[in-house]
């Protein structure tokens, strides 16, 4: 057994059958990959690593086992997929995702073919691990999924707790261990004993106040734009399908100085602005209050923001790169399952808590469409972009929102 010292859980140990894989080369570059992404670029600290996180997942993966009773063998397996579940994360983490779902097929939860690729999936079994079953729990496919890939997962709980202890934001506190010891295993799946509300409460809490003042803040979402406007760039030379799985395969500097090395100026442009930190700045930026949701397409790929970047760039009379559209993905409802044991009923958290209802009400006030541009070009840029995009003018609530 190998025992490691982490800032976030103390002491994580890691059991003899794991050590090759720990050792693996799919393991090893995840010390290169960012957690947070460009987040770096708002938080100086946020430069922990995927590698780190998984390990306090695995950490966290066998305090649940050992609550949930599972046996041996089970618990190895749970342990396993969570210490590989991020392998297939491609560069900066989740800035790359959309580009590698659209380029290889696949997002970093199908890690099969990386797996057997990498000789990765012959080391499993030689731990006498089944290989198919840690991609099954890593997809949410097996009885046991819930334990990472689920309402109350160990991977969330550990970002959270990581992301805030490195960024300095102290709204990701999460009672983890408590948490875990209100968990048990029914035929239902995962469930969460009446005596967790309050932590579970905390973990919704956490997740609703970091996503603004972390994973959508508004200079986060620009550096990552940049970079996926780099690549698109990058892409548009003739890169197929092969240069790109080689891409998302590498870590973050060689995934950063392939880009500086493009056959596409514009994209090696756009890295030199990453990399000094010259980034674009709100040109518009605008709450669910001012556009009309519907007009907006319902999938928006790259492609679809790129071409209302193109309508935006055109009208305002600047460059097509120099304007950066950013619509994310309304926020899903948040929803947990509860087991009220003194009932012997199952019921859902909203139906114990009224907090659900308005952490769920927050975070669709806390959704931002972003139109950014360099400084010199942002009045103009703006301008367009509300004409085009149809944008009303704020109500006073608004107002105080912006």
């Amino acid at each position: 057994m190998k025992i490691i010292k982490d800032p976030v859980h103390g002491y994580v140990e890691v059991d003899d059958h794991l050590l090759p894989l720990l050792d693996a080369p799919v393991m090893q570059r995840l010390r290169a990959v960012r957690q947070l992404g460009f987040s770096y670029l708002v938080y100086p600290g946020a430069n922990h690593t995927r590698f780190e996180h998984s390990l306090g997942t695995m950490h966290l993966a066998g305090l649940m086992a050992r609550q949930l009773d599972l046996p041996a063998e089970e618990t190895l397996l749970v342990k396993t997929a969570a210490l590989l579940h991020d392998i297939g994360h491609g560069p900066y983490s989740h800035a790359i995702e959309p580009f590698m779902e659209e380029y290889t097929g696949r997002s970093h939860h199908h890690i099969r073919e990386v797996l057997v690729s990498t000789g990765t999936w012959d080391l499993i079994n030689d731990a006498g691990i089944d290989p198919e079953a840690v991609c099954a729990l890593i997809e949410g496919e097996h009885p046991l999924g819930g334990i990472i890939h689920g309402d109350l997962d160990v991977d969330r709980m550990d970002y959270l707790l990581r992301d805030a202890h490195y960024t300095g934001v102290p709204y990701g506190t999460v009672d983890a261990h408590r948490l875990i010891r209100s968990v048990m295993l029914t035929d239902r799946g995962m469930v969460l004993r009446e005596s967790g509300i309050n932590a579970a409460e905390s973990l919704l809490i956490a997740r609703t106040l970091m996503r603004p003042a972390v994973y959508f803040h508004h200079v986060g979402r620009i550096a990552e734009g940049i970079f996926g406007l780099a690549l698109y760039y990058h892409i548009s030379t003739g890169v197929d399908q092969t240069d790109m799985a080689a891409l998302v395969r590498m870590d973050d500097g060689a995934c950063i100085q392939t880009l500086r090395n493009s056959a596409a100026q514009r994209a090696q442009l756009l890295v030199a602005r990453l990399l000094q930190r010259d980034l674009f700045k709100r040109a518009l930026y605008v709450g669910k209050d001012q556009i009309n949701t519907a007009a907006l397409p319902a999938v928006r790929p790259q492609h679809e923001e790129r071409a209302i970047a193109a309508a935006i760039a055109d009208q305002a009379g600047v460059r097509e790169e120099e304007v950066l559209v950013d619509i994310p993905e309304f926020p899903h409802e948040m929803s947990m399952a509860v087991q009220v044991r003194h009932r012997h009923l199952t019921v859902q958290l909203e139906e114990l808590s009224p907090m659900l209802k308005t952490l769920n009400e927050t975070r669709q006030g806390q959704w931002r469409l972003g139109v950014y541009a360099p400084a010199a070009v942002s009045e103009q840029v703006g301008l367009a972009a509300a004409a085009i995009l149809h944008i009303r003018k704020p109500t006073a609530q608004g107002k105080l929102i912006l």
